[in-house]
């Protein structure tokens, strides 16, 4: 048995039971529905087909992320049973839970001063970061020790890939990330931003496509482009989405038949609630394993 845990933010948007099967834990982040504070647990408290019909209703979100006392009180009953910690965090470039989770870390290392706590950065946010999390999970039932499996992580994290899609504009424009102008025109356009997520885990706006069909069939190409191994690809594929499992559904669908080798079927999962207060419903992701992200 490994003498350590492996840990993450619930921003990895794997199910409960999926963390469960893999021996991870994780720590909730925060939001806040219509002035009423809720922990970002994975649907427990609000469902998620409840929480996205509630945004698409004009309700208020709002997010906040583990303060350094959270996650003290997180880290300190594993470090009491005598065991090191291996913490991943939601990318460093769309959240600053990294900092408070080091700080943390640093407080509880000095009260145990035999453990150790490794902090590191996913790169990544939702499935993907999920992804990431499936896998190492993997490498320490194959008997990676903690300080290994560390830096695993931190030398493989830019191979996952992130593409993302939405066919609902409005939340982008709530957010700031894009104009009511631009909104509008892409509505009437029926435009369907391609997004992914850059090596500093910053997501960013790559394509402009007209039509839900046309960014479904791209998104899928993108994989073919970048997979390890092209077509070839024998690795996992995981997809979150919110509140659109129809289209979801289209993207495995197509995964499916075009990467016959693929490592199973593709696992859709929901985007969370931190996440999807940000996304809103509308949002495709898709997850792969692939060269180095670069730019």
């Amino acid at each position: 048995m490994a003498d350590y845990i492996i840990s993450c933010c619930s921003t990895a948007d794997l199910s409960k039971e999926h963390f469960e099967a893999i021996d991870v834990h994780y720590v909730c982040f925060h939001y806040i529905l219509d002035g009423k504070d809720y922990p970002d647990d994975l649907g427990q408290s609000v469902p998620f087909d409840e929480f996205y019909r509630l945004m698409k209703e004009g309700a208020d979100t709002k997010t906040s992320q583990v303060s350094i006392q959270e996650y003290l009180d997180y880290f300190t009953p594993f470090l009491e049973q005598g065991k090191d910690i291996v913490h991943v965090t939601l990318s460093s470039g769309i959240s600053a839970t990294i900092n408070s989770a080091r700080n943390a870390a640093n407080i509880a290392m000095e009260r145990f001063p035999e453990r150790k706590i490794y902090v590191i950065d996913s790169l990544g946010a939702s499935s993907g970061y999920g992804l990431i999390m499936d896998t190492a999970a993997k490498k320490r039932d194959e008997g990676l020790s903690a300080a290994e499996l560390a830096d695993w992580i931190e030398k493989n994290r830019l191979k996952l890939h992130h593409w993302f899609f939405s066919t609902d504009l409005s939340f982008f424009v709530k957010g700031g990330r894009i104009s009511k102008t631009a909104a509008v025109f892409g509505g009437l356009l029926e435009i369907c931003p391609l997004m992914n997520m850059d090596n500093l885990g910053r997501l960013i706006p790559r394509f402009k496509v007209r039509t839900k069909k046309r960014v479904i069939r791209q998104i899928v190409d993108k994989m073919e482009e970048f997979a390890d191994k092209g077509l070839d690809y024998d690795g996992k594929c995981y997809i979150s989405m919110s509140a659109c499992l129809d289209d979801a559904r289209a993207v495995a669908d197509l995964v499916e038949a075009r990467f016959p080798k693929l490592n199973g079927k593709v696992v859709i999962n929901n985007i969370g609630t931190t996440i999807g207060s940000h996304t809103g419903p509308g949002t495709v992701a898709l997850f792969f394993w692939g060269a180095e992200r670069v730019d």
